[in-house]
């Protein structure tokens, strides 16, 4: 067995560790977005492949305004990941694909704990996290 040394690595995100009364985003609200049926659809659909919300709305077989509500749901929790593109018209248009691998929801200590599993391009992580550092 060799060692994976590719540009693009695992890394593990936590999400959210405990529900405190400070922070307004619970444990009940990832996990009703993650539990959404609407919301998995979009997710598998993008998981294959980016997609436009047009595109969405069709294979899904949901209407424009349910795919943007669970757009705006999923990228809350940083889920999906957007791009721009311009059309050959000139008009400009976002496509959106799945910013995560797999999810892990474990009890620990009388704790709920979400994991988010992500590939990354660990050049451009390392270049974010010295951003963040220089910012402070």
């Amino acid at each position: 067995m060799g060692v994976d040394c590719g540009a693009r690595r695992k890394r593990l995100y936590l999400i959210r560790i405990i529900v405190s009364n400070v922070d307004d985003r619970s444990i009940e609200e990832i996990l009703d977005t993650i539990g959404d049926q609407h919301a998995r659809r979009v997710l598998a659909a993008i998981s294959r492949e980016p997609k436009d919300a047009k595109e969405l709305a069709e294979e899904c077989d949901l209407s424009l305004p349910t795919v943007y509500r669970r757009i705006e749901m999923l990228n809350e929790y940083d889920l999906i990941t957007d791009e721009t593109l311009v059309a050959e018209d000139g008009n400009h248009y976002k496509v959106y694909q799945s910013n995560f691998e797999s999810t892990v929801i474990s009890l620990e200590d009388d704790e709920y704990k979400v994991r988010i599993y992500r590939e990354e391009n660990l050049p451009d992580r390392f270049s974010q996290l010295w951003d963040e550092l220089g910012a402070e």
